[in-house]
């Protein structure tokens, strides 16, 4: 049977594999599939993930548990050899190995696009990851518990503030979502007040989420505002160091803000692992595709090699994209996905392919509990029915009833019981706790000089063990700390 290679487990990759195993019959075409993590990351819900509406281990589907009978391999595609249908699978533990293929199907998505910004590779988290939005929603509520025992001053303003560098939808979801989350926080933190909370986005441009209409952001802008949240626009972070955020206007006026939690989400570029392939890219460093995913090389088609999702520059035939392009979204990457399926296992079959196209269906954003915006050509919907829309969208859009039930089950669940706001920042340093108890051997008693003799009464060599039994060991450790007292290595 031929083998097709999908490189890469994210939203392309996930269902371009969960498609193929549909369309295709039994016995026509092995699938495998690599991806260093073992689950697919629902990207729109990181957000809520961040503000502790959805759990995070909801927001992911797992490969082995909904591909049956595509072979995932958990590991890295260092290098193809497309000329000679060889790639290099790196795992994390064992020794690389050549995986040949049929037919290849590129789908490594994107990463966080960044700049030589002095301090925002050591103090900036971006929101790409399930981890990074879990870590962001563990931050804000250990800050919190943290301001909450101290004295108004510089240390306490820096804990209870937040920035968000970037004004498109990722950016201004997470900023709203938070604002949303840190509001109902305080009903918590009698200690804390609203004005001691601060939010601050930074946006280089001269207006936000270009996806929608300038009527819809400049709502935004407003909602935000009323909400106690600053945007500055055409504004542009300066520097980062140690937390002290530099923002230079348009106009070179510096503010300077200090916090403790920086967010970053200003752009994505093509997963640089497709350099270390054969494949032509273009100038942004995304691989070349025709309308129907093809990879080619200027006017001549590559045989047997696929590409979509945020790692190809695929065509937009309505004419609506970037230079010509579509824009790198989760609802492109899907029918991407969907549409390179079938063609390649039209293309199995010796039948013709279909160009992708889609006309866009507009924008829906989640900016906190009960509010939201849905923009669709000309119509716009704001406020609560446009949040309703939102939810209603992705808690569909979401792959598979298991996981469209377990989110579902968190708002539903929310709306009863509130949101958790137990902070698992420990999660990151698990054995800790553990290791602070631990008995551990003494070190070896230096031997005596063989010129003294033993002492009285005691034979030579019966000095005693050269390591504390842990008998011994035990009788001597501190006595433990209270419930609930913090068990902490000094």
């Amino acid at each position: 049977m031929p083998k097709i290679l999908v490189v890469g487990g994210g939203y392309a990759g996930f269902y371009t594999a969960w498609k193929l195993e549909k369309h295709l019959r039994k016995g026509e075409a092995d699938v495998v599939m690599v991806d260093p993590l073992p689950y697919m990351t629902y990207q729109p819900f990181l957000p809520e993930v961040a503000a502790g509406s959805i759990e995070p281990r909801h927001a992911v589907v797992s490969h082995r548990r909904h591909l049956k009978s595509t072979r995932v391999v958990t590991a890295k595609v260092t290098a193809v050899d497309h000329a000679n249908k060889s790639a290099t699978i790196t795992p994390e533990l064992g020794e690389p190995w050549e995986e040949s293929y049929d037919q290849i199907v590129m789908t490594a998505g994107a990463v966080s696009r960044t700049f030589p910004i002095p301090g925002v590779a050591d103090e900036a988290i971006g929101l790409k990851t399930i981890e990074e939005a879990a870590a962001i929603r563990d931050k804000i509520l250990t800050n919190f518990a943290k301001a909450a025992n101290l004295p108004a001053g510089p240390e306490r303003q820096r804990l209870l503030t937040v920035v968000v560098v970037g004004g498109g939808f990722a950016g201004i979801e997470v900023f709203a979502e938070l604002r949303s989350f840190v509001s109902d926080l305080l009903s918590s933190y009698p200690q804390i007040a609203f004005e001691d909370t601060h939010f601050h986005l930074v946006e280089a441009m001269g207006r936000i989420m270009p996806e929608v209409s300038l009527e819809t952001s400049h709502w935004v802008l407003k909602n935000l505002a009323e909400r106690g949240a600053t945007v500055h626009l055409e504004t542009q972070l300066a520097s980062a160091v140690g937390g002290v955020c530099q923002l230079k206007a348009k106009d070179e006026s510096i503010e300077v803000i200090e916090s403790d939690l920086i967010i970053w989400t200003a752009g994505v570029m093509a997963n640089p692992m497709v350099k270390g392939t054969d494949f032509p890219l273009e100038p942004r460093g995304r691989i070349t595709v025709q309308p129907d995913l093809r990879i080619v090389d200027e006017d001549t088609v590559i045989a047997d090699a696929w590409a979509c999702g945020d790692v190809a520059a695929v065509p937009d035939l309505t004419g609506g994209g970037v230079g010509g392009m579509c824009v790198p979204n989760a609802q492109h990457a899907v029918r991407q996905a969907k549409q390179l399926a079938k063609n390649l296992v039209a293309t199995i079959r010796g039948e013709a392919t279909v160009d992708y196209k889609h006309e866009n269906l507009g924008a829906v954003a989640g900016l906190g509990l009960g509010i939201g915006v849905f923009q669709s050509g000309k119509f716009a919907m704001k406020g609560f029915l446009a949040w309703g829309a939102h939810r209603g969208y992705h808690g569909l859009a979401m792959p598979s009833w298991e996981r469209k039930i377990r989110v579902v089950g968190d708002w539903v669940g929310n709306f009863f019981l509130g949101r958790d706001i137990a902070s698992l920042d420990d999660r990151e340093t698990p054995r800790a706790a553990f290791e602070a108890w631990a008995s551990r051997p003494k070190p070896a008693v230096e031997a005596a000089p063989e010129a003294e003799s033993p002492a009285a009464g005691q034979p030579a060599g019966a000095a005693g063990p050269a390591y504390a039994t842990p008998a011994e060991d035990v009788s001597k450790e501190a006595e433990p700390v209270g419930a609930g007292e913090s068990a902490k290595t000094e």
